[in-house]
């Protein structure tokens, strides 16, 4: 059974730095597709960052150049590092993962970034 726990969400200043993590069980990395999205009030749920299974990464505009989604195969989990938060990054963020053409979301974590 496919579970994903997310962790790491929390109360920044603008400028600062998180790290979210989601741990995997059940879980074929080395096929599965993975990405994180987040969903602002109001607003739709975006994707903002993925990883394919042939390793390549993309990542919306907003966040280039300063998020980072990277993996650790031994501890079936994903990282998402976010650098220079701003306010309008606050959102609950959610992982995604697709095992076996099958969606999988977590349960996601807020992000408060204030000016």
């Amino acid at each position: 059974q496919v579970r994903l726990v997310e962790s790491g969400g929390g109360l920044v200043q603008s400028g600062g730095s998180l790290r979210l993590s989601c741990r995997t069980l059940g879980v074929n990395h080395r096929i599965a597709d993975m990405a994180w999205y987040r969903q602002a009030p109001g607003k739709e749920r975006e994707l903002i960052a993925k990883f394919s299974s042939g390793g390549s990464t993309d990542y919306a505009d907003s966040v280039k150049g300063r998020f980072t989604i990277s993996r650790d195969y031994p501890r079936n989990t994903v990282y998402l590092q976010m650098n220079s938060l701003k306010p309008e990054d606050t959102a609950v963020y959610y992982c995604h993962v697709e095992n076996y053409q099958m969606p999988y979301w977590g349960q996601g974590t807020q992000v408060t970034v204030s000016s």
